[in-house]
């Protein structure tokens, strides 16, 4: 086969279920065509891989992390991608680039839903390879309409390009086989279980241990001989579904090794679950502040307001962490600086519009999706700025009370980058304290903090997840079962044969 026929297609949401927010048509980017070709850094005109192949991008979906998803939302976006496929096809391959945590209202296993319908829509010949998020779930339906199936191995993810690349990688070479017309010969075998754990990705960064170990020994199993690809999943924490527990696939076309690397892999997540710590000192918000606040605390403190982590599908507007920094005396003449990010509410923008810059207002901002425990937080002060024309925030505005400086936002947004708090005219680097809606921090953030505590703060995102009260995940899983009896942990391994999935 010299220039396989790939289709390319996906959704990609992380969703929580404890959130009030709802992931609607609004909040997803949709990439079609060429414009989606070039998302992809490695699939630009002239790549290799580019010109290994004929591509048909059909369409992929992404969202920041949010809320489950609106059922029609879901139902236009897999009719689209089920379209394209009837009119487009028929594929020799077909990528399907998805996070793997997309929940939606009313439907267990969004993505097995979709993939089974994918699968049902190519037929059984054509070679399926997933990509995802290691932070997605691998149910059975998932894993049975795809031939090859991976994930990031890094935490926070700077291997997304990596692991994708990889994904199409092997799959080319897989499709490329001497095999004749004998489709059944490129289909390697699968070696999967399912980890009776579900932790916090805040437990379970790659920068620390036990994580770091446990991924660091995954390139070694893909070293095997007869190992095409290995790949561990956190899963998802904050969504209610049996299927959210960790995972390990290890593919290739030596059954015995892949079943016994997989559950090597296996038995060491399990054997390590009360290993895992959050990736900093992790305190009641309180004790935090008074961390940043200490005598002779290094400048800038970050801390983590972690429990409305929009980047781990919190609202993104619950204000309780606002007003407790409001509240807080050492702030209240301005000598000592804190900036928080931030607080979606779209009137409280219009507000501070009107009033224009060096304006005084007075507004009650946030709780207008997740009333939190306090509700809309009150904030008399002055407009510091207001910042037209973001891509993903629409116009900014900072209020500044004290030594607050408060980030309103039109519409969700995550903080990662110091560009976003200094196209705003603040420099988080001058800040005492920087309080920014996130869980782990992302490098640059890494790299700005002298300090950081980990906030446990309220929201569909709480780090404390016994008290969500999840009533819908599988039997035995730790931390929420404690004390049960040891799994067996013994690898499923399938393989397709005759366009039926066989075990092994």
């Amino acid at each position: 086969m010299q220039r396989p026929r790939i289709g390319v297609a996906g959704i990609a949401i992380e969703s929580s279920t404890f959130s009030p927010h709802i992931s609607g048509d609004e909040a997803f980017t949709e990439r079609r065509g060429e414009e989606l070709m070039a998302y992809y850094g490695f699939l630009n005109p002239g790549d290799e891989l580019r010109e290994a192949a004929d591509w048909v991008p059909l369409v992929q979906a992404r969202s920041l992390p949010g809320g489950a998803v609106d059922p029609a939302t879901y139902a236009r976006l897999k009719a689209e991608i089920l379209e394209g496929i009837r009119t487009q096809g028929p594929f020799d391959g077909f990528w399907f680039d998805i996070h793997g945590a997309m929940s939606v209202v009313g439907m267990e296993d969004a993505e097995g839903d979709l993939g089974q319908a994918v699968r049902e829509a190519l037929g059984a010949d054509t070679f399926v390879s997933t990509s995802m998020d290691l932070h997605g779930n691998v149910s059975r339906e998932l894993l049975d309409m795809s031939d090859l199936i991976t994930c990031y191995r890094m935490a926070p993810h700077e291997d997304a390009g990596n692991t994708k690349q990889r994904a199409v990688h092997n799959m080319l070479e897989l499709l490329r086989a001497e095999t004749g017309s004998d489709v059944d010969a490129r289909r390697p075998y699968k070696a999967w279980l399912q980890v009776p754990v579900l932790l916090p990705g805040e437990k379970t960064s790659t920068r620390i241990e036990p994580a770091r170990s446990l991924y660091a020994a995954v390139p070694a199993v893909e070293a095997l001989d007869g190992v095409i690809d290995a790949a561990i999943w956190v899963g998802y924490a904050w969504a209610d579904e049996a299927r959210c527990q960790a995972a390990v696939v290890v593919t290739g076309h030596d059954s015995d090794v892949v079943r016994a690397a997989a559950e090597r892999l296996a038995k060491a997540y399990w054997d390590a679950r009360d290993e895992f710590v959050f990736v900093a000192d992790a305190l009641p918000l309180d004790q935090s502040l008074d961390a940043a606040l200490a005598d002779g605390a290094p400048r800038p403190y970050v801390v983590s307001d972690s429990g409305d982590n929009p980047t781990a599908g919190g609202a993104g507007d619950v204000s309780w962490t606002l007003g407790q920094l409001l509240s807080r005396p050492e702030f209240a003449d301005g000598s000592t600086t804190v900036v928080h990010a931030s607080i979606f509410d779209a009137p409280a923008v219009a507000a501070c519009v009107q009033a224009g810059v060096g304006g005084e207002v007075v507004l009650n901002v946030g709780a207008r999706v997740d009333s939190g425990p306090s509700g809309p937080v009150a904030i008399s002060g002055t407009v510091f700025s207001i910042t037209d024309g973001d891509k993903d925030a629409g116009t900014q505005v900072v209020v500044k009370s004290g030594g607050v400086h408060a980030i309103i936002t039109e519409r969700r947004k995550p903080f990662h980058h110091i560009h976003d708090f200094a196209m705003l005219g603040i420099d988080p680097h001058a800040m005492d304290v920087v309080c920014v809606k996130i869980g782990y921090l992302e490098p640059e953030l890494y790299e700005l903090a002298a300090g950081w505590k980990l906030g446990l703060t309220p929201g569909g995102v709480d780090q404390d997840l016994l008290r969500l009260g999840h009533k819908n995940l599988a039997p035995g899983v730790y931390p929420f079962a404690a004390g049960g009896p040891e799994p067996k942990l013994a690898a499923i391994v399938t393989r397709v044969q005759d366009g039926k999935v066989e075990e092994f």
